[in-house]
């Protein structure tokens, strides 16, 4: 069983700065990406940004120039830095892992709330 827990959440003023991590636990054949997603009240859960089995980082739009993806050499931790938060940050965050074959495990989510 494929488990993944988000910490680092909270509430931070604007402008200021936020790591998340996720540990992941439980076997997998093959992973193909770990990251994270984010939905805020009221809207779609969008992709922040994943890491592929490669190392290849790929961003969504929201996340483009301020959020940094990292994570250790086998995948079972990764990690968001945000910087310069937003209030249109504010979402639950999951981590997320795509395995082999066509598998999708979710964590239960970490509050970002950005807020003066």
């Amino acid at each position: 069983q494929v488990q993944l827990v988000e910490s680092g959440g909270g509430l931070v003023k604007p402008g200021g700065s936020l790591r998340l991590s996720c540990a992941r636990s439980g076997r997998i054949i093959r992973l193909d990406a770990m990251g994270w997603y984010r939905q805020a009240p009221g809207k779609q859960r969008e992709l922040v940004a994943v890491v592929a089995a490669d190392d290849t980082p790929y961003y969504g739009d929201p996340a483009k120039g301020r959020f940094t993806i990292s994570g250790d050499s086998v995948k079972n931790s990764v990690y968001l830095q945000i910087d310069s938060l937003k209030p249109e940050d504010t979402a639950l965050y999951y981590c997320y892992v795509r395995a082999y074959p066509s598998r999708e495990y979710w964590g239960q989510g970490t509050q970002v709330t950005v807020s003066s």
